[in-house]
């Protein structure tokens, strides 16, 4: 059975921080075969994907909206994905996946070419 379980949302005023983990388990293949994403859902809106990383952590792409604040990483060991964010804003109010892909080891920047999902964890940036 596969599981992407995230771990680490909340509530957190303007400014802060907090750090996101995915544990990953039951993948058909091995993990260090699997690009993995994070991808958020705002309420009313659609599915953005924010950061992807490559199979072995050499590449990484972040949407516009969070470069310079978001860091995605993982650790293949662990079969874990994590999601750092600084200076969070009001707008990256919203939930927050964690989302796998074969098809792509080299990670991608759009969130419906992911096959595997988590259930999400709530992020809420308010003062």
């Amino acid at each position: 059975q596969v599981r992407l379980v995230e771990s680490g949302g909340g509530a957190v005023q303007p400014g802060g921080s907090l750090r996101l983990s995915c544990a990953v388990s039951g993948l058909p293949f091995d993990f260090d075969n699997y690009g993995m994403g994070w991808v958020r859902q705002a309420p009313g809106a659609e599915r953005e994907l924010i950061a992807s990383i490559s199979w072995s952590g050499g590449n990484t792409y972040y949407e516009d909206s969070v470069k310079g604040r978001f860091v995605i990483s993982r650790d293949n060991g662990k079969k874990m994905v994590y999601l750092q964010m600084n200076s969070l804003k009001p707008e990256d109010t919203a939930v927050y996946y964690c989302a796998g892909t074969a098809d792509h080891p080299d990670g991608y920047e759009f969130a419906w070419g992911y096959d595997y999902w988590g259930q999400g964890t709530q992020v809420t940036v308010s003062s």
